[in-house]
Formats: C-alpha cells, structure tokens, sequence
C-alpha cells in the first residue's frame, strides 16, 4: 500500500552551522578582540599592519571568519574572493610570523572555551590557514 503525503516521515532537521553552534558574531568578535590585543604589542606581526589603528583588520578578520563557518557573506559582499595567499603575498609571512600569529590566536581560542569537536574544528582550521599563509623563510 502506498504512503500518503501525511504518512510520510518529516524531512531531516538540519544542523545548525559552526557559526551558530558557537554563539555567532559575538563569537568571532570575541575571538578578533583578543588575537589582536596579542598582535598589538607583537614585534614580529604589527609591523605587518601599516593602518595605526589595527580595527579595520579586526574587522575584515572577522568578517572572514565569519563568513567561513556559515555566517553572513558581508565579507565576499564587500571585499570579493578572500583570496588568502594574493592578500598576505606583499607581507614576508616566514615560520616565526606563522609561529607568532598561531601564539596569539591560539589564547584568543582558548579564551572561547569551545566544547569539542568545535574547538578542534576551528584550531585545526586556523594552524592549516597559517601554514597557507608562509611565503618567505
């Protein structure tokens, strides 16, 4: 005997996206805040940021980031591609700058206190990213 419409099993409920699951924008911005108070007094990274006032990349960073995990496109709508490598290629990105930037976003991760898997999602993403990003020795 055939189902009928109503006989049938409801369609999957989806899951909810990283960037939900892990409380949204207030997340990120979270997460951009602290990375750059680290960036901020780093002899090796700040000079890589020629703006005085390092809250524009804050805000592209999470922006980015934001889009990546399934949050709004803000950051395609108004910058384009992310085109990692081609943004970073004028900055000598060597071992010790990769090495710098994953110190200080790994106490910026930290400092979320995410649950797993969602802790090591986002670590592993973030140290993968950071070794993309050396062009220099």
């Amino acid at each position: 005997m055939p189902l009928t419409p109503a006989a049938k099993e409801p369609p999957p409920v989806e899951e909810a996206s990283f960037f939900v699951a892990v409380g949204g924008e207030p997340t990120f911005r979270r997460l951009v805040d602290v990375f750059y108070e680290g960036v901020a007094g780093d002899p090796i990274l700040r000079p890589m940021y020629p703006e005085e006032d390092l809250g524009p990349a804050a805000d592209r960073l999470t922006l980015f980031l934001m889009q990546y995990w399934g949050g709004p496109n803000t950051y395609s709508a108004s910058r384009g591609h992310p085109r990692l490598r081609m943004r970073h290629a004028p900055f000598q990105v060597s071992p010790a700058a990769r090495d710098a930037w994953l110190k200080h976003m790994r106490t910026a991760v930290d400092s979320l206190g995410l649950p797993e898997p969602h802790y090591s999602a986002l670590w592993n993403y973030l140290e993968k990213a950071a070794q993309f990003m050396v062009n220099s020795d």
